[in-house]
């Protein structure tokens, strides 16, 4: 219609992630009809036909807004954040991996030397006795094959480019995401570049409504499934790891709703530099036990203490990865 309001151009780009941020935009189900009715589609490889080579001959800033989920491993991964930057007016990291690193991240407690030893020389299931290993490159006659160069670190999104703006979650809650998309179409005022969107500022604990003490005291802590969990009951006061003090709010504490302890996948609250050390600070206030060994003794039963507190976070850490 003539006079009316150009639509804006979104894009979505799949890093290395699990695939669950780029399925939850379709997760706004009827509503996606209201995205449509304001925006169009322009790069979105999990729904469109649509190749990077169509990126590369964009103009700079075509797009309005790019999605990007998923932490970047690989060196396509980091074309594709360079690429999309140069790209896009707006850069949203969306989900925990572009946000923080995520699962994925995890991989920064090996080295790209363990995990290949491990997956092509010593799984169970494998058979290679010649010990052969992926090439970035390999000619035959027909050409020359080339996959992405698998790096040794995980990186986040920010790590790798600058970023406008930060949607946490595993994966984002879809009422955040029409929030946000409202906001831009609206042409509402958005927050400062670099802020976090689309979640609040508070911890899970603060709106967690799980009956809690003042005085919490704990001589063992439990994995959930050691416990009958009551369903009313903050799980750190059962003895269960949350990590609800360290974490932002925003997701409307799902995972608790569903008798599930907070894992921290919307990122630490506003001025945490490590929601591991934050964690770590939470754990000392509450153990009821004064002598050196039986703190070791409560603090021994943290099943794998690292993996549990920078599940979503060891990229940006302070830890940031093993030592090679």
């Amino acid at each position: 219609m003539e006079g009316s309001k150009p639509k804006l151009k979104l894009a979505v780009y799949w890093a290395s992630a699990c695939g669950g941020c780029s399925v939850s935009v379709l997760d706004v189900h009827e509503k996606l009809f209201d995205v449509i009715a304001n925006a169009d589609f322009v790069f979105w490889p999990l729904a469109l036909d649509i190749k990077y080579k169509d990126v590369e001959e964009m103009p700079d800033n075509y797009i309005d807004v790019t999605l990007f989920n998923g932490a970047v491993r690989n060196s396509e991964n980091e074309h594709m954040a360079n690429l999309l930057r140069k790209k896009s007016k707006i850069l949203v990291a969306y989900g925990s991996c572009s946000h923080l690193g995520g699962i994925p991240g995890l991989a920064n407690f090996s080295t790209k030397e363990d995990i290949f030893r491990r997956v092509y020389e010593e799984s169970e299931s494998t058979i290679n006795t010649e010990k052969i290993r992926p090439l970035s490159e390999y000619k035959v006659k027909e050409g020359l094959l080339e996959i992405p160069v698998f790096y040794n670190d995980v990186r986040s999104l920010s790590q790798t480019v600058e970023v406008d703006y930060f949607i946490p979650g595993c994966p984002p809650q879809t009422e955040r995401l029409l929030e946000v998309f409202g906001a831009i179409v609206s042409g509402a005022e958005l927050p400062p570049k670099g802020s976090v969107i689309g979640a609040g500022t508070r911890s899970q604990c603060d709106e967690c409504i799980r009956k809690k003490t003042e005085n919490k005291q704990i001589k063992k802590f439990y994995r959930p499934w050691e416990i009958s969990d009551d369903g009313e009951t903050c799980f750190m006061e059962q003895g269960v790891i949350c990590m609800g003090p360290a974490t932002r709010e925003g997701c409307g504490y799902r995972c608790i709703k569903g008798n599930a302890p907070c894992r921290g996948c919307y990122g630490p609250t506003p001025g945490v530099t490590d929601p591991g050390t934050k964690m770590m600070s939470a754990i000392a206030s509450i153990i009821d036990e004064k002598e050196p060994e039986e703190i070791n003794r409560v603090i021994d039963d943290i099943v794998d203490p690292a993996g549990l507190f920078y599940r979503f976070s060891l990229p940006v850490s302070l830890i940031r990865r093993k030592l090679s």
